[in-house]
């Protein structure tokens, strides 16, 4: 194809993004592609195959390709492209893809930005040492397990101790592989303390208050140089090492054109709806949190494409004229969900009704107390308790008037 048009292109096949279209296929709009980069789609649940999938969509357990099997037949007659790569995106719905048969353009009414995460791997973390084989992160690692049928290491070590963590642990164990250790810089595990119990249970010991100093191995790795919580090191021998979680969104092709990031963390700016600075392209899933589970990016999807179709099809106004009011955010917190706000327009032309929200952020270190959402020294909404990182903490119910908020001031999510 040189030139297509479409009602809505979904770029990326993962939770999300299959979500979106199975709530536009069911609002009646058929004029939809999905483009997934990769032979297959499903994003990173295709790849685990553990059963921590499915408890809020369907309340059971299940694994990420029986998930995704699931999810897909719900959408059957969606039209899904893949090995098809977005390279550009441009006003207007103009959109630049290559293809196994070459480079094309098309324009969509709206498009939506399903990318997904990604883990981050060594070199951004800044680890030293020499650059033997046998390093690589959890999705990698599922790659090789699971779709090769690859044995990569016998003694890895496992930077991290995220849930994707021990997803790691749980792929090892599937392919006969013991870890040597699991290892995290933090004051106790990352994700839910239970978790620690699986470790144990395999009789892999998890080193807290501990960092890489120093990789050894000229081809092949050999052995970790780690520092312990007194400051003394010690020599970990091992011949693989799995860099898991510090998720980041997969944003390069949001970076690379036309839309408006926040400065901190590099990620498109969304309202309450999903849409993004330019009111034709939503962003949702991973690409905007990362890394909630795969049931709440699908939960998301379903809502984010309802949105869509009704935008697409006059049953809700557009947003409004104003500008939008943005939600910044202080120390210790990794982003925002939604970043800004915006009001539909009301019969006059001005700003309608108020603006109802929940309000995801993630932390960026452990936090015992409370977060508030600020507008100016007023208190919209306050919620107390532990904060961990990597899970989703959520303010529901918040409300604002439009008129309320001024065009020069700024909501302001803080933690005190």
């Amino acid at each position: 194809m040189t030139r297509t048009d479409l009602d809505v292109a979904i770029i990326g096949a993962g939770p999300a993004g299959i979500a979106a279209a199975t709530a536009l296929m069911r609002a009646g709009v058929e004029n939809i592609a999905v483009f997934e980069r990769e032979a297959e789609i499903g994003g990173i649940p295709r790849h685990t195959h553990h059963p921590t999938f499915g408890l809020r969509v369907f309340r059971r357990p299940m694994s990420g390709p029986d998930f995704i099997a699931r999810i897909r037949r719900r959408c059957a007659s969606v039209r899904f492209e893949v090995e098809t790569t977005v390279t550009a995106i441009g006003p207007g719905g103009a959109l630049e893809i290559a293809t196994p048969t070459g480079l094309h353009r098309l324009h969509a009414r709206h498009v939506i930005l399903a990318t997904g995460a990604r883990e981050t791997p060594r070199h951004p973390r800044l680890v030293p040492g020499l650059r033997p084989q046998g390093i690589t992160t959890t999705g990698a690692l599922q790659q090789f397990i699971y779709a090769r049928g690859l044995r990569p290491f016998s003694r890895p070590v496992i930077v991290g101790t995220e849930l994707v963590s021990f997803s790691a642990l749980w792929t090892l164990r599937h392919a006969g592989i013991r870890p040597v250790a699991m290892i995290d810089s933090g004051a106790r595990i990352t994700a839910w303390r239970p978790a620690g119990a699986f470790a144990r249970a395999l009789r892999v010991p998890i080193h807290l208050h501990s960092r890489i100093e120093d990789i050894d191995g000229i081809e092949r790795l050999e052995r970790l140089r780690v520092q312990g919580p007194d400051g003394t090191m010690r020599d970990l021998p091992c011949d693989g090492l799995i860099f898991s979680g510090c998720f980041v969104g997969e944003n390069t092709l949001a970076r690379a054109g036309h839309l408006d990031l926040d400065p901190d963390n590099q990620i498109p700016r969304t309202d309450q709806n999903w849409l993004t600075s330019d009111p034709g392209i939503s962003a949702i899933g991973n690409a905007i949190h990362p890394a909630d589970m795969g049931d709440q990016c699908y939960q998301e999807g379903l809502r984010a494409g309802a949105h869509v179709a009704g935008l697409l099809q006059g049953r809700i106004a557009a947003p409004g004229p104003r500008a939008a009011l943005p939600i910044r955010h202080g120390d210790g917190i990794k982003m925002t969900t939604p970043s800004m706000l915006r009001g539909a327009p009301g019969a006059d032309g001005a700003d309608g009704a108020d603006i109802a929200f929940d309000l995801d952020f993630h932390v960026t270190r452990a936090h015992r107390g409370a977060a508030q959402l600020m507008l100016g020294e007023r208190i919209l909404a306050r919620k107390t308790g532990h904060f961990l990182p990597a899970r989703r903490i959520t303010l529901r119910r918040v409300r604002i008037r439009p008129q309320d908020a001024p065009a020069d001031q700024a909501l302001k999510l803080v933690l005190t």
